[in-house]
């Protein structure tokens, strides 16, 4: 009840002008900056933070926490329709998405992902408004050997995560742990698999190798199967048309409140982010969906367990970060370096001496998902006007979009060049079926495993036990057996029920 009444008089406060001034032009900010390949939250936040120093507080915050989450809306844009992810979160949209649109349904896809990703962020809103605090208590009893399982347990998923293939999904495993481990290593400092180069020595960016892999992969399928893209027809789709049918909508509603759930719990837990959500979240609806064979082939329940989660991971992440003082993310810590500056403290304390700040905050989370819900709704008609760019025109635009992307986030040019490779690596996995998806998911988690071992290592003076030493640890290690085995127990049990029919059948 005390919470209502602080959400009600936050609510005020982020009703004024300047605030939703502040939060419009925020989610505005937010969703073209997550629309354009290489820049990301991260990179616009840091951006404007300069801008807002002699800003209210107050209304500064506000806008910088609608270009973050309005970031997650505009993502899917340019994943659905481009193939080419606007930031790392939207990876596992372009799964689904990207088939959808060239399949005339890219409609349906940008109103999957905005209707998920209103709902994913409004999961994750109230659960920061109803037990903020006590979530991100709840997130930090995951150390580093809980952290660690987590992560092992999101590894063997990938087996799973494609259904048909796990030999494939191996092979693409082994490919993303081998690339995520060029560079120096982060707990020794030495040197690994960078062959004398020095732009290897901070290891692949995920930027080049996302963008090569989704977008100029794309290109030379385009190029090399022009016929079948010349001669694919798209058709004429209104906002109206756009719109999901009922059935849709039921469809993808339950699938948007589970992923929603789950991605405000892994966004609250420091180090994982909106990209880790995205990731675990769509691996467990590929596992439970029933229609599960779909997603990854262009399922709207693929959109939607993406944009909901990482939605959901973007509010969640300010749970430790208003109670705690902890980032979740480096979009959060640069959030953290702003309110410092402004001279607000982080912590439970927070939320006794400045009522006004956090509330209004919180409050204005609501208005400013409704904003980006109706901005982004206004935008399809626009966007649709993609689809219909013929093929011709539209390797040379794409070519340009990878290359300008991938050079401005170091502007490196080596990062073009790695993109290029990792295209063509990208082409070739595709001609021999392997996905790109566990090579992706591999090579995020690759340097979070491998440092949370070594912390849990550390820890432990080299035991074995930390990582039996909870319940959350003992859970997810029973997850982890369980999920390893149930592909051979399936297996032989339809092994044996096939036995049992010819046997019927027979007699």
């Amino acid at each position: 009840m005390e919470n209502l009444q602080l959400l009600w008089m936050g609510l005020e406060t982020a009703c004024s002008l300047p605030n939703l001034i502040s939060a419009i032009f925020g989610a505005i900010i937010g969703l073209v900056v997550g629309a354009m390949p290489g820049i990301g939250s991260l990179s616009g936040v840091a951006l404007l933070l300069p801008l807002t120093f002699k800003m209210n507080p107050t209304t500064a915050i506000i806008g910088l926490a609608a270009l973050y989450y309005s970031n997650m809306y505009g993502g899917s844009f340019s994943a659905i329709l481009l193939n080419i992810p606007g930031d790392s979160p939207a990876v596992m949209t372009a799964l689904d998405g990207y088939p959808l649109a060239r399949s005339g349904r890219a409609g349906a896809a940008l109103s999957t992902a905005i209707c998920s990703s209103f709902i994913g962020g409004t999961i994750g809103i109230i659960i920061l408004t109803i037990s903020g605090p006590i979530l991100a208590k709840w997130g930090l009893a995951f150390g580093p050997a809980e952290l660690t399982l987590l992560i092992l347990f999101a590894m063997t998923s990938i087996g799973w995560l494609l259904g048909e293939n796990p030999s494939a999904g191996l092979v693409a495993t082994a490919i993303g742990v081998m690339l995520a481990t060029i560079g120096v290593d982060r707990c020794l400092g030495q040197e690994r698999f960078s062959f004398g180069s020095v732009n290897l020595f901070s290891g692949v960016s995920f930027i080049p190798l996302v963008i090569g892999m989704f977008g100029f992969s794309q290109v030379i399928d385009m190029v090399v199967n022009r016929i079948t893209y010349s001669n694919t027809e798209i058709q004429k789709v209104t906002l109206k048309q756009s719109m999901l049918k009922g059935k849709e909508l039921k469809g993808i509603t339950p699938t948007a409140i589970r992923t929603g759930l789950i991605g405000t719990i892994v966004g609250v837990m420091p180090g994982a982010g909106a990209t880790a959500a995205s990731f675990i979240s769509y691996i467990m609806e590929k596992r439970i969906n029933k229609n599960r064979e779909q997603i990854g082939k262009g399922a709207l329940e693929g959109v939607a367990a993406a944009e909901a989660a990482n939605n959901a991971a973007a509010a969640g992440a300010f749970a430790p970060l208003l109670t705690l003082g902890i980032p979740g993310g480096g979009t959060t810590a640069v959030l953290l370096g702003g309110l410092m500056m402004w001279g607000l403290r982080p912590g439970p304390l927070l939320f006794k001496e400045n009522p006004d700040f956090v509330w209004g905050l919180i409050s204005s989370m609501y208005i400013g998902n409704i904003i980006c819900l109706l901005i982004s709704f206004a935008c399809i008609p626009l966007m649709m006007k993609v689809v219909k760019v013929p093929s011709a025109v539209m390797v040379p635009v794409i070519s340009v979009v990878c290359v300008i992307g991938t050079y401005t986030v170091n502007n490196n040019m080596f990062d073009v060049y790695l993109m290029i490779v990792m295209g063509i690596l990208a082409y070739f996995m595709k001609i021999a079926k392997i996905p790109a998806a566990p090579l992706l998911l591999a090579f995020v988690l690759t340097p979070m495993f491998e440092s949370y071992v070594r912390q849990a290592f550390d820890i432990s003076d080299g035991s074995f036990g930390i990582f039996v030493g909870s319940n959350i640890s003992k859970t997810l290690l029973a997850l982890t057996v369980l999920f390893c085995l149930a592909p051979v127990v399936m297996g032989f049990i339809k092994k044996e029920k096939t036995s049992v029919d010819s046997a019927a059948i027979e007699n």
